[in-house]
């Protein structure tokens, strides 16, 4: 199954009671496995959680560390692209040359790398100051 398909399944059990807009997330860790996520609302708004931070952090729970390639999806009419959250968070996990697809589920897609969607990327090096 390609990654854009994983997505576009696991956007399926998006938990999403108060916004109705789903989310999917599948990505593939340098090691070749694959993990997905979805977006989970809760009543108290900020408490909820995306679907990327969801898929990354199954990628650490299986002990995997680095993102290969992400596929984004969502049932809108342009291709939605991860908040500037999920972005820090990618840009954690994956090379500023890694592909992100975003696609609707209407067959519109945009590839953009991770240095496209957080240029400026705040990272560890930042607080080396030895």
């Amino acid at each position: 199954m390609s990654l854009l398909a994983a997505a576009a399944a696991v956007r399926l059990n998006a938990y999403v009671p108060y916004s109705g807009f789903r989310v999917g997330v599948a990505l593939r860790s340098v090691e070749g496995r694959e993990f997905c996520g979805c977006n989970v609302e809760n009543a108290a708004y900020p408490e909820g959680t995306c679907a990327e931070a969801g898929a990354i952090a199954a990628m650490i729970a299986a002990g995997d560390t680095r993102i290969a390639e992400v596929a984004v999806i969502a049932d809108s009419l342009r291709p939605v692209p991860p908040c500037g959250g999920c972005r820090q968070k990618l840009a954690e996990f994956a090379d500023g040359d890694v592909i992100v697809t975003l696609a609707t589920m209407g067959g519109a897609a945009l590839c953009i790398t991770v240095a496209e969607l957080l240029p400026g990327t705040f990272g560890a090096d930042h607080m080396n100051q030895a």
